[in-house]
């Protein structure tokens, strides 16, 4: 069994010489593609949120999961949200109006955060920048509770996407949201620096993700 715990210690080691604060930024463990098991040791570590990219690995660990702050963390379709509802805490993947108005109908007073595309490559989700202002006003028109913007760093090395960070800090600055939920395990120390407030690993934490783990999905955390 992976030593979560220890791991745990290191990924604080590294928010702390990013000059993070470790005792405030939020650490979202990805639990994707990995057992319950897994989420059970990350919760016995200290972790109390677990973002998952996939409905059907909610709907399935959905016991393991039950004591956690869980976080939907995948590209999401209106589809699913019904059969989600009941399960996910935090929707961190909120990028255009139909979602919005779904959640709305489904989750009503659910908490979200608007993902942007901050890199502008074609192959990530998130809205292009210019959008996030209004997409976050339909958010609070329809009751959600957006508490933040999210995004996912530049694919390359982690430098590439500090120009992206240092955006999504900016814009959520504009928007005079508290969250900013970026970096994963290759690019953390550059989103700390640019004022994470969340930030999500799976790697780090957890060791080599199974083979399956990454399907679908562009960017590993």
């Amino acid at each position: 069994m992976t030593d979560v715990a220890a791991n745990l210690e290191r990924v604080r080691a590294r928010i702390a010489s990013a000059g993070g604060d470790p005792a405030s930024i939020r650490i979202v463990a990805v639990t994707k593609g990995f057992s319950e098991d897994m989420i059970r040791a990350a919760l016995a570590a200290g972790l109390t949120e677990i973002g998952e990219n996939y409905a059907q690995e909610i709907i399935a660990k959905q016991t393991a999961l039950r004591p956690a702050t869980v976080h939907f963390i995948g590209r999401l379709q209106s589809n699913k949200i019904r059969g989600l509802a009941a399960h996910v805490s935090i929707w961190q993947s909120v990028d255009r109006p139909s979602l919005v108005d779904e959640l709305a109908r489904r989750a009503p007073g659910a908490t979200v955060l608007v993902q942007v595309n901050t890199s502008g490559e074609p192959q990530k989700g998130g809205c292009p920048p210019r959008e996030a202002p209004a997409l976050v006003t339909r958010c609070r028109a329809k009751g959600l509770n957006a508490i933040g913007l999210m995004t996912i760093g530049r694919t390359g090395p982690p430098e590439a996407a500090r120009a992206g960070f240092a955006a999504l800090t900016r814009l959520a600055d504009e928007l005079e949201l508290p969250e900013r939920s970026m970096g994963m395990t290759d690019d953390l120390e550059i989103a700390v620096a640019e004022g994470a407030t969340i930030v999500r690993v799976g790697s780090a934490l957890f060791g080599p993700r199974p083979p399956d783990g990454d399907q679908g999905k562009l960017g590993s955390p």
